[in-house]
């Protein structure tokens, strides 16, 4: 029997490739026992919905049809678990959540004849695991006999008591598989990854587990048996095994992947270390790589991490750095962290130059923190708090692993990237973040007002929610949760309506008028005043064109 689906990377059409950020918390890092893990998803003119697939049966020799990345692609059939577990976003109803981040790697590794791309790997194995560690041996499983299309890949795999960060890249056209190596995050420490490969020397077992098809150092490491003699193989590496560097071998470092890349980790490090102790890797940073040629894989933090400081470390733009966005002429009038230029581009006389990409960037599709809690049942200890588009501009909802459907404005059907829509959330946190981005520093204080007060509300009131919720039965829990859900999606809607209107009418003509809670007052109007910067740099630039006379 077969049978047709559409598989989670549908919802991904327009990009094949994401610039994507995972920041990763061990459970004895966190506050609360949770382990914790994130991932805004990066990539210019797309939204990314929450998707939801139920739990369910299924009968001995059913298939599904992957399309993976795009209509033209031919369906090509999967062997379908005997049972599925409920998936909501990226976590299942177990409280497994994976999550990834893009490297690309060595392109003559990708293998176009593979069946699964990573989200649609993300997603099957997610539909059939109770564990991470289960997860890491089903996607072994599944790219050796279906084969792996994607480039180098990073992947968070996440359960309510451990975190693993897995690597993974192809072995090229005509050949299945993969080469990967997972290592699980001391409890106690935090780590990040952002499209740059960040594994290098892993602990290694003496032979391959043979029911298992690849070496496990129990506990401590899991890599597929061919990880290096491939290496070797294909001319990438030729030192001993003992010597042996995943990343070297397989996704080297530039300027681009240090600077764009691994200072986005360097960046959440600093929110959580002696900021002293961590900017002795700026010239790492700067790419001065015969001073230091990389960043510690993990960090033991100063003090424990919450779901807040997550949020929060999501939003970040190098702010109180020597990379702050901010801080400098083109940040422009309204010192904004915003840059509209890509990355790379060249100045009038030719000079090539480049420009920051932070964690908090415009072009998400979507962004979620995801919490997994061992003491609470599972459909109540997993929550993923998910918006779509820019982390900085969104308040994150609660979104808890055991509900049973989507509310509608983050549905697929209603978030049209072709189509404006006060319905969709995509287009309502769009709207609002449009009209800020040119004039950030005068208008940012508004959002950050309704963000404040909304997660503020979600966060006390899941502590009822949550008691209630673990001592019902599990049909009421699933439908108690959804409405909970559903009620969070519309709260947070109805404010950014009310941010929207806000902004258009206290901001007009580039005056303000003056507000309290989030409506206006009366009071007297008054201008925004230019950021430091940007004044000294006309000064500069023009002259005594705009200084005014003495006396006059």
């Amino acid at each position: 029997m077969k049978k047709l689906i559409l598989s989670l990377a549908s919802a991904f059409i327009a990009v094949a490739s994401f610039a994507c950020t995972n920041l990763i918390v061990g459970k004895k890092a966190s506050v609360d026992g949770s382990v914790m893990c994130t991932y805004n998803c990066d990539g210019f003119g797309f939204a990314a919905p929450l998707t939801y697939s139920a739990p369910g049966r299924h009968a001995e020799g059913e298939q599904i049809a992957i399309r993976g990345w795009g209509p033209s692609a031919d369906n090509r059939f999967v062997r379908e678990a005997a049972y599925t577990y409920g998936v909501v976003g990226l976590m299942n109803e177990n409280q497994v959540t994976i999550v990834e981040t893009t490297w690309d790697g060595r392109r003559e590794l990708r293998n176009p004849e593979g069946y699964l791309d990573y989200f649609t790997l993300m997603h099957l194995t997610l539909q059939r695991v109770t564990t991470a560690r289960e997860a890491i041996a089903v996607m072994h499983e599944l790219v050796q006999e279906y084969g792996y299309n994607s480039t180098g890949e990073s992947f968070a795999v996440c359960d309510k008591d451990e975190a693993w960060i897995m690597e993974m890249i192809g072995k090229g056209e005509g050949r299945k598989g993969a080469v990967w190596v997972a290592l699980r995050v001391p409890d106690d420490c935090i780590s990040a990854y952002a499209n740059a490969s960040r594994i290098r020397r892993f602990p290694q077992a003496k032979k391959a587990d043979k029911k298992l098809g690849f070496c496990v150092v129990e506990g401590e490491c899991m890599y597929s048996a061919d990880v290096i003699s491939f290496a070797r193989e294909m001319g990438f590496y030729e030192g001993s095994d003992a010597e042996f560097s995943f990343r070297e071998a397989y996704g080297p470092l530039d300027f681009g992947k240090i600077r764009y890349c691994e200072a986005r980790v360097w960046s959440f490090f600093r929110h959580h270390y002696d900021p002293a102790k961590i900017d002795t890797y700026l010239p790492f940073i700067n790419g001065q790589t015969e001073i230091c040629d990389e960043l510690p894989l993990w960090i033991k933090p100063d003090a424990p991490l919450s779901v807040r400081d997550l949020m929060n470390d999501m939003r970040d733009h190098y702010e109180g750095t020597a990379l702050d966005m901010t801080a400098d002429v083109s940040a422009g009038p309204w010192a904004s962290p915003y840059r509209n230029q890509p990355v790379n581009f060249k100045s009038s006389d030719g000079t090539e130059m480049f420009r920051e990409r932070p964690i908090g960037c415009q072009q998400s599709g979507m962004t979620m923190v995801c919490q997994m809690r061992s003491f609470l049942p599972d459909a109540v200890g997993g929550v993923t708090y998910f918006n779509m588009d820019d982390a900085t501009m969104v308040a994150y909802v609660p979104v808890y692993c055991g509900i049973n459907r989507v509310p509608e404005p983050f549905r697929r059907e209603n978030n049209d990237i072709r189509e404006f829509s006060t319905g969709s959330a995509f287009w309502m946190n769009n709207f609002v973040a449009n009209m800020i981005y040119p004039r950030y520093s005068a208008m940012i204080g508004d959002l950050r007002e309704a963000q404040k007060e909304l997660e503020d509300y979600y966060a006390e009131d899941q502590k009822e929610v949550e008691e209630k919720a673990a001592a019902m039965t599990a049909g009421d829990r699933a439908e108690y949760l959804t409405s909970k859900t559903i009620a969070y999606t519309d709260k947070m809607m109805q404010r950014w309506d009310k941010l929207a209107k806000l902004l258009i009418v206290k901001h007009n003509d580039q005056i303000m008028l003056p507000s309290e809670n989030g409506v206006l007052v009366r009071g007297r109007r008054t201008s925004p005043e230019y950021a430091p910067a940007f004044v000294d740099a006309v000064k500069d630039v023009t002259g005594d064109r705009y200084v005014k006379p003495k006396g006059k």
